[in-house]
């Protein structure tokens, strides 16, 4: 039987086959028994409509399968017993935050516990002084950052969920953000983590010290991990300071190519915007029909810049000389916080946006170096053609990461055949512009195939013996990353 998510088809035999016993009869019987023994009734959930609703993440295309119980835990120590089951009774265990990831890394394995966090939302600490947060992983990534900024601070990871999606999902994604640019991915705010491994036991890694080198650099190893190697119950969090209010640049371009190629001015000239931000021609027509945002619609492309810094126009009149010796037909600086916080709803509403476009959005990943962004835009739009299909493109220009969104029609089935092909040549085009798969949205389901392509074998035994260190039972998130 194959394995298919998109265009990644994998027999049973080429992937790692989890070691979990299939839940019926009397086992499912003992395994909820054993569930309730350490969890109040209320925090398992059996009734199918409801474990099913828990099946997938946000993904097209990525299979799911029948959880045989949802569990909700709201302390570590449920969280331990969850583990010391699974482990005992050899049941797979997937683990979950608020399901907004794009790669089926959250999607349900036939017969699994789903383990969701969202119940696990205190922010335990924030230290003005050690500029730390201290959170559990069902904290929403907006619910903190409107917190730590009532203490003057600042948490700079901001992915386009963030009104949705929680800290712990960040952290098993490595997720990034509109203002990664200057500040940065979630990686580097991560200073330490507690974590329940696959048998139960409860290790901490890193610290709460502004600097620490003790030993393997484990918490870097857990995030992004996808829920493969633990499960993450505690964060322990760096904050910067409040930075001043940020002011943004809109300026159109009558090509990507130009755009692109300001963009590379930008960085070049050593500018540090908090945000630099890209969308062509079909993600602005897309935003603006589903808000009347009023975008100017003959452009070809749109660059968003940002500064946060004590004289943001000053650094936005720079960065708009460069951007009409670039040749740019149009530059125009917000006046003020409100018209910029306007033209940053409109970025963050693009991949919602392009979804209302056909009904259904494929959503890619791919990061290359800056210097290589005109020519994967270039790539991008000859596979919309070739493949005849609509392709928006949104980017965080600023550090190379596009987000190519085929829009297509589901219930057509050679529509979604040819999106399928398109998601294959922008992986392989990604691949040889020096870039990667996925440069914020993890590997889930969606791209194993193509993480063996950009790893390599040695790579790929590598990362399957750490995998095997950490849980031999291979119970955590079956048949996910590899």
């Amino acid at each position: 039987m194959a394995v298919r998510c998109d265009a990644v088809i994998m027999s049973r035999s080429e992937a790692p086959t989890p070691q979990g016993t299939a839940v019926t009869g009397n086992l499912h019987d003992r395994l909820l028994d054993r569930l309730l023994a350490g969890l109040p009734a209320e925090a398992v959930l059996t009734d199918p409509d409801v474990t099913a609703s828990y099946a997938n993440d946000m993904a097209s295309f990525c299979e799911a399968g029948a959880p045989a119980v949802v569990v909700l835990p709201r302390t570590v120590e449920q969280v331990q017993h969850v583990m010391r089951t699974a482990t005992e009774l050899r049941v797979p265990v997937v683990p979950q935050g608020a399901r907004t990831g794009l790669s089926g890394g959250a999607n349900a394995a036939d017969d699994c516990i789903v383990l969701s966090l969202t119940k696990m939302d205190r922010i335990l600490e924030i230290n003005p002084v050690d500029r730390i947060a201290v959170v559990e992983p069902g904290v929403v990534n907006a619910t903190l950052s409107r917190a730590v900024n009532e203490h003057g601070l600042y948490y700079p990871p901001d992915p386009s969920s963030w009104e949705m999606c929680t800290i712990g999902g960040n952290i098993g994604t490595a997720s990034g953000g509109l203002c990664c640019v200057k500040y940065g991915v979630t990686a580097e705010y991560v200073l330490g983590l507690d974590v329940v491994l696959a048998d139960g036991r409860l290790m901490s890694t890193g610290r709460r010290t502004a600097k620490g080198v003790a030993g393997y650099d484990l918490t870097r190893l857990f995030v992004g991990s996808e829920g493969s190697l633990g499960i993450v119950v505690r964060a322990v969090l760096a904050l910067k300071p409040q930075p001043p209010q940020q002011l943004v640049l809109a300026a159109e371009f009558p090509s990507a190519s130009a755009a692109c190629d300001a963009v590379c001015r930008i960085m070049e000239g050593g500018h540090v915007p908090s945000l630099l931000e890209l969308m062509d021609r079909t993600t602005v027509k897309a935003v603006n029909d589903l808000a009347q945002m009023g975008l100017p619609e003959t452009t070809e492309a749109l660059l968003l810049a940002a500064f946060d810094t004590p004289d943001p126009a000053a650094d936005l009149a720079a960065v708009g000389a460069l951007c009409e010796a670039a040749g740019a037909t149009q530059v125009v600086p917000a006046d003020d916080a409100a018209e910029s916080e306007l033209l940053l709803q409109a970025r963050r509403l693009s991949l919602t946006a392009l979804e209302a476009v056909k009904g259904t959005t494929m959503i890619d990943d791919v990061c290359v170096p800056r210097s290589r962004l005109a020519e994967l835009f270039a790539g991008m739009e000859g596979i919309a053609e070739k493949h005849d299909l609509t392709i928006g493109v949104v980017a965080h220009a600023g550090d190379g990461n596009t987000h190519p969104t085929v829009c297509f029609d589901a219930a057509d089935p050679d529509e979604s055949r040819r999106a399928r092909e398109s998601f294959d040549e922008i992986m392989a085009l990604g691949l040889e512009l020096g870039g990667t798969i996925t440069g914020e949205h993890g590997v889930g389901i969606l791209k194993k195939e193509w993480l063996a392509r950009e790893i390599g074998p040695v790579g790929l035994e590598m990362q399957r013996a750490v995998k095997a260190v950490f849980d031999p039972l291979g119970i955590l998130n079956p048949g996910k990353l590899f």
